[in-house]
């Protein structure tokens, strides 16, 4: 199922980057390839709010993803603890419109 197939099931918001496929491939090579994409599009990604947005939701639905299938508890942390980094960073960076739209978005 696509990202966008599966963010229809519960709101209205396209995708406006391709990290869920990003991240998908990266999944299959394992921890430290997870976390170089990570590194890679958080340095591409903090200053733009929306595909920071963007990001945390990923990586919020991947923990969610990874928490239900056995055998994936770790890959499961791993994206709880990059998505606690990208969730801190957007609230404490983030001000006024920019603020509000991660908030309306996440929410």
């Amino acid at each position: 199922m696509s990202y966008e197939a599966f963010l229809s099931q519960f709101t209205d918001y396209r995708p406006i980057t391709n990290y869920w496929d990003r991240f998908s491939i990266a999944d299959m090579n394992g921890e430290r390839d997870v976390i170089a994409l990570y590194d890679k599009i958080f340095s591409e990604c903090s200053k733009d709010y929306k595909k920071l947005t963007e990001l945390v939701m990923v990586l919020n639905h991947r923990i969610w993803l990874f928490a239900q299938v056995p055998g994936h508890e770790r890959l499961a942390e791993l994206y709880d603890s990059l998505w606690r980094k990208a969730d801190n960073y957007a609230c404490n960076h983030l001000k006024g419109e920019e603020l509000t739209y991660f908030y309306r978005t996440t929410d």
